[in-house]
């Protein structure tokens, strides 16, 4: 399986801050099955800018230590872009890591709290620069998503969706769990990805997410396309096809019921 999404590189960010612990997640992950991953520290953030360069060095870095301990997973360097002032702009100008060579694929971050009609329109500017942002974790956004209908309209502007395991596994509590089942049912989740930030809580796991969703899906093979043929599509730079998303029927989104 291939990890989109995980804050494994030490001292970075809010993941792990020793290398120790960074090794005990790849030690974890390739038990799993993982046997490749991006490193995605948040980016362009107050707290953690973690420029391109900086990113890089640290996972080359990683890497050497990877091969001190005989672990053998494969790991690219990514980021998590924190919504910010002129967002669009400063990552076609280089100023965040790509999660591929040509610069076709960036993780973004999908607020909490506000989704605006300026955040869309950086989104909006990204695709026009040829640029498709992959939303992380939308299931958790907790107040302003008042129906699924925005994240449909994010997904036919030509926006990916990436959904956390922890979220499909139950561990951010049944509301989320629900919310997660219903993005899977009318086919507005992509990729899957772990978000790891440790060894404990949040580990770099995949399998039992892929297990979950195929039961949602009722259909193995779709649910191993996210852990497996899009995330190898995104890496490669390559145009990622998805199905048709489905209109929700309920526009009230769970969080408000």
């Amino acid at each position: 399986m291939i990890d989109l999404h995980c804050h494994i590189l030490p001292g970075i960010d809010d993941g792990p801050g020793m290398m120790m612990e960074s090794l005990s997640m790849a030690r974890q992950a390739v038990a799993d099955g993982i046997h490749t991953l991006v490193a995605t520290p948040h980016a362009l953030g107050g707290t953690y800018p973690n420029p391109p360069e900086k990113v890089l060095r640290e996972t080359e870095l990683f890497r050497a230590a990877l091969r001190a301990e005989n672990i053998n997973l494969s790991v690219y360097s990514g980021c998590e872009v924190h919504n910010c002032l002129n967002m669009a702009d400063r990552i076609v100008a280089g100023e965040a890591t790509f999660l591929n060579p040509n610069k076709k694929h960036i993780l973004i971050e999908f607020p909490f709290e506000l989704v605006s009609k300026e955040f869309i329109q950086q989104l909006s500017k990204l695709l026009d620069n040829g640029i498709t942002p992959v939303l992380g974790h939308p299931e958790r956004n907790k107040k302003t998503l008042q129906d699924s209908m925005i994240l449909y309209d994010l997904i036919l502007m030509g926006c990916l969706v990436q959904m956390n395991s922890t979220s499909i596994n139950g561990g951010f509590g049944p509301k989320v769990l629900e919310c997660a089942k219903d993005l899977l049912t009318h086919r507005m989740v992509h990729i899957v990805g772990s978000d790891a930030h440790s060894a404990g809580y949040r580990a770099p796991v995949l399998s039992q997410a892929v297990t979950n969703c195929a039961e949602t899906l009722e259909n193995k093979a779709e649910a191993l396309m996210m852990v497996l043929g899009r995330p190898q599509q995104i890496l490669d730079g390559k145009k990622v096809e998805v199905p048709e998303p489905e209109k929700p029927k309920n526009s009230k989104w769970f969080f408000f019921k």
